[in-house]
Parts: structure tokens; sequence; C-alpha cells
């Protein structure tokens, strides 16, 4: 199977940091939407079997993970897994503005959209930003990241300000299509000083230690 290009807007590097960020965000989304929904079925299932076989992971009891939107890689057949094997899995819920608050995953068939645009959450009840605390490995969505560990977002700062409350020896798991991990030396990506770093990126072949 072939790859898609990376995308990699021209000029970017003689823009500021914020606006790169935005042409960045413009050329992944846009690659994104022109996956095929085969596509994103296959590598759902491959995301599924290397995150869930990653010993950090496979050794966690609590993990926290995310419903993905329709144009990200689906975590859904990873939440089942993780799930089905006994482990606890914490789901983002979506408060105003940047609130930040968890819930502990149900089943499938309870994640209900409680506003447009949103991704499906669990039902509750929340459990506070802090419960993240708990978790031993947290997965996270990123448009991109590069071999620094360098995490490019959907924009919010949400996974910036909501990773301060982990613990400090939980290993954080970015996903992203293949095309989607950059060369550090060749293609970094633009970040803030705010910005949080991984220490993994996940694509459907393999997970990959970043920022050493």
């Amino acid at each position: 199977m072939s790859v898609p290009a990376q995308p990699y807007p021209e000029r970017i590097e003689a823009l500021d940091v914020l606006d790169a960020k935005d042409e960045l965000r413009r050329a992944v989304r846009s690659a994104r939407d022109r996956r095929s929904a085969r596509a994103r079925s296959e590598a759902a299932l491959g995301f599924a079997q290397v995150i869930g076989d990653l010993p950090a992971v496979r050794q966690s009891a609590v993990v926290a993970a995310y419903v993905s939107r329709p144009s990200e890689p689906d975590t859904v057949p990873l939440i089942e897994r993780l799930a089905r094997r006994g482990t606890r899995v914490l789901l983002p819920v979506l408060g105003a503005g940047l609130q930040r608050d968890w819930a502990w995953y149900t089943s499938t068939e309870q994640l209900e959209v409680r506003a447009p645009g949103r991704p499906p959450e669990p039902p509750g009840p929340t459990l506070g930003a802090e419960a993240l605390g708990e978790a031993q490995a947290i997965i996270v969505p990123a448009l991109a990241v590069d071999t620094s560990g360098a995490r490019l977002g959907q924009g919010g700062g949400w996974y910036d300000r909501v990773l301060a409350h982990a613990h400090p020896d939980a290993v954080v798991v970015a996903m992203v299509f293949l095309e989607e991990l950059y060369d550090a030396q060749v293609r970094p990506l633009p970040q803030q000083e705010h910005d949080q770093r991984v220490g993994f990126v996940a694509t459907p072949g393999g997970v990959q230690r970043v920022g050493d």
C-alpha cells in the first residue's frame, strides 16, 4: 500500500510560529479528508494492535484515551480491545471553554455526542481533571508529531493543559498516520514554549520512541 505524500506547505519556515501551525493544520486536515473509509478502517485495526501490544500499555491498569472524530485515526477498536482485557479506560469529557474532565469508559453503545462538533463522550459521572493522574499510559490525538516529540494538536490547547495533571511516570503516546510523522532534522514542527511533547508516536504499522 502506497503512503500519501507528507503534508508540508511551501515556505512554512518563513512564517511565524502561529501562522506556520495554522498552515500545517490545514494541510494535514485536507490530506486526512481525502483518506478513504476503507483505509481508515484498516488503519484503526493497526492502531489497536500496535498500541495495545506496547508493553507500557499492556501493563497499565488504567489507560487514558479519547474517542476520535471522523477524520482522526479511529480509536474505538483500541478502546474496545483495552476494555476486553480488563484495562480501565479514562475518556475526556469536554466542559465549557477549556474545562478539563474525565469519565470511565463503560461501553461503545453508551458514548454520546453532547454538543455539535464534539466527539462522543462517556455518560459519567465525571471525575475531575486530576483523574488523569491515575493513568499509567495516555493516548493523545495529534495532527502531526516529529521525531523530537513535538506534537501539533488541533489548536485549542486542551491537551497541553490537561497533561499537567499526568503522573510523572506516565507514558504518553500520540496517534498519527504514517505520513504525519516528521523528521525533526528535516521538517521540524513549529512549537511554542507551552507545547507538551510526547514520548512515543504510534502509526498503524508500529510504535516508536521519540524525543531521546
